[in-house]
């Protein structure tokens, strides 16, 4: 590789060729997501652990927990709780966990882990934070756990939605 003239130019100093360099995105790197309702959110990648698509006999069911808890799932030996994260946004509508896989958001926060159940993930987009603006039309059990949220359509009203990963993680929610 030393000899080749395309990874060393000029005195043995090293030197980025102008056509190979890649442009920087703007913003940042955020997970889009969908719940049940069709609303679009999306999360920061810096606090997303990992991403799962899994069968829904890999959670098991805990008796006597909270409606919006799905049970608890092994993530490479470590115990993590698993919530619908519509329900846990408030949403009437349930997820179907009746289906070959389910997708779970593992987020963390300071050693805690919580698993996030959506419907459908959408896929990673640089988004500028700089563009976000203030929820609108929000019901009260989702207000705790926005950030602020971009306009995609202006016709039909569309935001994306970016969740407070922090605010999730260390809700009371969770003890109910």
């Amino acid at each position: 590789m030393v000899s080749k003239p395309d990874f060393l130019s000029g005195g043995g100093q090293d030197h980025f060729r102008p056509e190979l360099q890649v442009e920087s995105p703007e913003g940042e790197l955020h997970l889009r997501f969908y719940i049940p309702s069709h609303q679009e959110f999306a999360l920061p990648a810096t606090g997303i652990r990992e991403v799962l698509e899994l069968s829904p006999d890999r959670i098991t069911p805990i008796p006597n927990a909270s409606p919006l808890l799905l049970g608890t799932l092994n993530l490479r030996g470590r115990v993590i709780w698993v919530a619908d994260l519509g329900q846990f946004l408030g949403e009437v509508t349930a997820l179907n966990t009746d289906r070959a896989e389910i997708s779970v958001i593992a987020i963390e926060e300071q050693e805690t882990i919580v698993g996030l159940a959506v419907d459908e993930v959408g896929g990673m987009d640089w988004l500028d934070v700089q563009h976000l603006m203030p929820p609108t039309n929000l019901p009260d059990t989702m207000a705790p756990f926005l950030r602020g949220e971009w306009l995609l359509g202006a016709k039909n009203n569309q935001c994306l939605k970016l969740l407070d990963q922090t605010a999730i993680v260390r809700s009371a929610r969770w003890a109910g």
